[in-house]
């Protein structure tokens, strides 16, 4: 790992270069070459926040998820719409018809 985080931010701007190449050039989301940069991408920020951590004791107001934790974010979207199906099986006009 690379300590110095002026070091580390020129290689995570480099990451960030060939990954915008990758995007630009691939024909969707299963692209091995956009993959690689994906993974080269959040392995230079990782570098960068660790040095400017070990160097500053500052972290960046970011976090990068691996594809796991983006498959636990899934479940629990389903989740959320099942529960809001349960909601609207139990709503009903409240409203009083007896003309009072």
């Amino acid at each position: 790992m690379n300590s110095d985080p002026r070091s580390a931010l020129a290689a995570l701007i480099a990451a960030f270069e060939r990954h915008y190449e990758a995007a630009a050039a691939s024909r969707g989301d299963d692209d091995p070459a956009l993959d690689a940069a994906t993974e080269q991408l959040a392995t230079a920020f990782d570098a960068y926040d660790d040095a400017l951590f070990d160097a500053y004791e500052i972290a960046t107001p970011l976090i990068v998820f691996d594809d796991d934790d983006d498959d636990d974010d899934d479940d629990f979207d389903d989740l959320d719409d099942f529960e809001d199906d349960e909601d609207d099986e139990g709503e009903y006009d409240d409203e009083d018809d007896s003309g009072r």
